[in-house]
């Protein structure tokens, strides 16, 4: 199994205007580079899904695995034999919010897939937090 995390923690934003923002799938194009199109398919919540189709790659479905309210989602992409776990983590601390996402890949290809696709999430995931934050402080509660 293969699994890397960024975390970054800030006092600009709440765990309340990050949710609204990740949550809302179908406008992650607005605030993430690497994102052509995603929509949701149905609600947001457990066992329902969305589409993503990444620049330069194909549509992916992904399933919405567990969800916590203002606090965390996990999500999973099935790769010929190996699966994808998003992971977004939000928390509050004396510092600020801490912000995590954690992506895994387990499966008998899942160094191939780390190599066609989550080691390129990672790399970007810095800009794509900050771009996160950015577009969070916009929204009110």
């Amino acid at each position: 199994m293969w699994t890397k995390s960024y975390s970054v923690v800030t006092k600009e934003i709440t765990k309340e205007q990050i949710w609204k923002l990740t949550t809302d799938i179908d406008n992650w194009k607005n605030w993430d580079g690497g994102v052509e199109f995603s929509k949701l398919q149905g609600e947001f919540k457990v066992g329902e899904h969305f589409i993503l189709k990444p620049k330069g790659g194909p549509k992916v479905k992904i399933r919405l695995m567990e969800i916590i309210p203002n606090k965390r989602f996990t999500d999973m992409t099935s790769f010929p034999l190996a699966k994808m776990y998003g992971d977004h983590l939000y928390e509050e601390t004396p510092e600020g919010l801490k912000i995590t996402v954690t992506m895994s890949v387990k499966g008998l290809l899942s160094s191939l897939w780390v190599k066609l696709v989550a080691k390129n999430i990672m790399d970007h995931m810095p800009e794509d937090v900050a771009n996160q934050i950015e577009h969070a402080k916009k929204i009110s509660i």
